[in-house]
């Protein structure tokens, strides 16, 4: 189920097939539009500071050591914005800051890196304070949705930048970015659909603790992703009109139960008829033939 809009994918195509053979221009780092503030990124151009090079495209600043791998990189960028911002119905804050999004290309530089900027030693790409640190293989071409998932919460930064639930947001980025990086892909030749992973019953973390978490628990790690990213779906199919509306106040923090209940009060007056309702539909299909065909 995907609340994208053939539309929306089919015109977000044609401009990805149409800027795919545009190399991205290296543009002189003082003549760049905008500085990024945040400490990291100058922490990442202080490793090796003779190969990086820049560019800019109109969202976002890009640093990076050979065009040919920042180019793919800048279009899936914009893909992935210009579907964030369709989707849910935002225009360009006026006073917009562009994002910074740093390409580092050998292991040893991004271990510097993760050492300078004190990271876990497990991070193959981070996004901090509205900037975006990554690795990119030289040698793969794709790398599932997980450029797109953290473009998304690059987006997600600008229009709410007091913050939104780590729930919501790590299940949107999940949830755009399997849909659009499939039609990313499918413009390019490549057979690809998104999927949504179904849980078992007995594995789902209870909905108060889910909304209410602060940092993904270790040991359960995955199912906090895929559920989120269920949860996400499921209230964006149940009414667009009402998901949005959902998504301003969360992102006004306002508490979940009150954000539901004025959202949502003709199917989800409160938040225990929701979880029961989310619960048949996060497990549905779990462990069968159609919940593995879906997965392929």
């Amino acid at each position: 189920m995907s609340i994208l809009p053939l539309s929306i994918l089919c015109a977000l195509t044609a401009y990805a097939q149409l800027n795919d053979s545009t190399s991205l221009a290296e543009v002189e780092f003082a003549q760049l539009t905008q500085r990024d503030p945040n400490p990291l990124g100058e922490k990442a151009l202080s490793i090796n500071p003779t190969q990086w090079k820049h560019g800019e495209t109109e969202h976002f600043i890009y640093h990076f050591v050979h065009s040919y791998i920042a180019t793919p990189v800048s279009v899936e960028a914009e893909f992935h914005y210009r579907v964030i911002a369709k989707e849910l119905e935002r225009n360009q804050p006026a006073t917009d800051t562009k994002s910074h999004v740093y390409v580092f290309e050998t292991a040893q530089d991004w271990a510097q890196f993760q050492g300078l900027g004190e990271l876990e030693k497990w991070t193959g790409g981070i996004h901090s304070g509205g900037s975006l640190f990554i690795v990119r293989n030289p040698k793969q071409k794709f790398s599932g949705n997980a450029l797109g998932h953290e473009i998304v919460h690059l987006v997600i930064h600008r229009f709410y930048p007091d913050g939104v639930p780590l729930w919501f947001n790590e299940g949107i980025a999940q949830f755009i970015s399997k849909s659009a990086t499939s039609s990313y892909q499918r413009a390019r030749g490549y057979i690809s659909k998104p999927h949504s992973i179904a849980i078992a019953l007995d594995d789902l973390i209870p909905l108060p603790l889910l909304v209410n978490a602060t940092r993904v628990p270790n040991d359960h790690v995955e199912t906090f992703y895929n559920e989120s990213e269920r949860l996400v779906r499921f209230l964006a199919a149940e009414d667009k009109a009402s998901f949005l509306l959902f998504l301003d106040a969360l992102g006004r923090h306002q508490p979940f139960e009150t954000a539901l209940s004025r959202n949502y009060a003709g199917k989800f007056p409160t938040s225990a008829v929701l979880e029961e309702k989310f619960r048949e539909y996060a497990s549905k299909d779990f462990g069968t033939t159609l919940q593995q065909a879906d997965a392929d």
